[in-house]
């Protein structure tokens, strides 16, 4: 089998992205030749100029090992939009497919995320491949998976344009790719009943809970969280609650602060807010710096995420929407529970009171404050339910569920 991944960037860090990129990590792995492909961007950063790409003479640029991923990358020319936002759009994409499908011939196709031309063109070129066999050609077959990593269009998380157009694009192009696709690969059960409402057949979806990377798991396995607590100043006996992630307003690390501030006047207590510096970056500062006991790290590299996760005691997360929560599985993975805001598919990966504690949504700082205390008063709770995290994140370990995904679609490959 010959496959490929589809997403409008590669990063290092956000979540979408990191699934897409170790879907073509871990395939190779356990066998299977398979490619990521995507924008010429990295972080919204060029990797290669538009210009290299359209000197191919085909409008995409094959590199074995991708300097920002380590991977078989095929960069398309592309560009940026204005609207909507946080997006990015190849050219010419359908051409690209006819001809990677003469120099490579995937088997399967799975296109990421929402709101740009990837997935469209994708199902569009599908679509025409089986009009084509039906109507006697010889056509190599290819099967296509989506993964929409689906947000409902909430007011709490969108702008009133936003979310409208957001509405739009599933009502426009949802029932091309549904139509389009062999499988529809969805994060969580919930996400399931969301395909299936908007159209998706029952038939077609397969469960794929975010996957945790081996590699980082076996990387937390063997850290050692002492000097990440040496060049932070946190004193070894002290627990630390740690929040990771984009310090961003949908993260909504500023409610994490409101929460340190109950547990000021305790030596034994410290906050640790770690992420790449977003939109409320400045606000989060300011309120920390009043703190003594809020640790504000900025990015982390994976070997100094991989110790604070060794560190902490527990993890605190009150986004205002996830639809999965890769760091989390990453935390319950190092045995530590979850106090989580409970939204979307937060409320299936961390189960409420087993894993972890699910508050009554992303403002609920007395809700939260209660939890910690909860806690540290008793530790017989904490070491329950670190244990069932670390369970439940074992079963969710990338090999098993590309092993899982392959192994379907070979059997409709067939």
């Amino acid at each position: 089998m010959k496959l490929a991944s589809i997403m409008y960037q590669s990063s290092l860090s956000k979540g979408q992205e990191l699934v897409a990129e170790r879907m073509v990590k871990y395939a190779r792995r356990i066998g299977v030749e398979a490619w990521y492909i995507t924008s010429i961007y990295h972080d919204g950063q060029p990797v290669v100029s538009e210009r290299e790409v359209e000197l191919t003479g085909r409008n995409y640029m094959l590199i074995q090992d991708d300097p920002a991923i380590k991977l078989p990358v095929i960069r398309v020319a592309s560009y940026k939009t204005t609207w909507p936002p946080r997006r990015i759009v190849f050219r010419d994409f359908v051409t690209v497919l006819n001809n990677l499908d003469k120099e490579i011939g995937f088997d399967l196709l799975i296109t990421h995320s929402t709101l740009w031309n990837g997935p469209e063109e994708t199902a569009r070129w599908i679509l025409w491949k089986k009009l084509m066999k039906s109507l006697g050609e010889r056509v190599r077959p290819t099967l296509m998976g989506h993964m929409s990593h689906y947000q409902p269009p909430d007011p709490l998380r969108y702008s009133l344009i936003e979310r409208t157009y957001r509405m739009a694009w599933n009502a426009t192009s949802m029932p091309s790719i549904f139509k389009a696709s062999s499988l529809i690969i969805v994060l969580t059960p919930m996400e399931a009943e969301e395909m299936i409402t908007l159209g998706a057949s029952p038939d077609s979806i397969h469960l794929f809970p975010g996957g945790l990377d081996d590699d980082f798991a076996e990387m937390v396995d063997k850290s050692d969280p002492r000097p990440f607590r040496e060049k932070y100043g946190i004193p070894e006996d002290a627990r630390i609650i740690a929040n990771l992630g984009t310090v961003e307003y949908r993260k909504n690390p500023l409610a994490v602060v409101r929460v340190a501030r109950f547990f000021k006047d305790r030596g034994d207590v410290f906050f640790v807010i770690a992420g790449r510096p977003g939109d409320q970056w400045d606000e989060v500062s300011k309120a920390a710096r009043k703190l003594g006991n809020v640790v504000l790290t900025g990015e982390l590299t994976e070997a100094e995420k991989a110790m604070l996760i060794k560190a902490s005691y527990l993890n605190i997360i009150m986004s205002r929407m996830e639809a999965f929560g890769l760091t989390q599985l990453e935390f319950m993975y190092g045995g530590v529970p979850v106090i989580t805001s409970g939204v979307y598919g937060q409320k299936w990966l961390v189960r409420n009171n087993v894993d972890g504690v699910h508050l009554a949504g992303p403002e609920d700082v007395d809700g939260a404050v209660r939890a910690v205390e909860l806690f540290l008063k008793d530790e017989g709770l904490r070491s329950e339910m670190s244990k069932n995290a670390r369970e439940r994140a074992r079963g969710f370990l990338f090999t098993k569920l590309m092993r899982e995904l392959v192994s379907r679609a070979e059997a409709m490959v067939k």
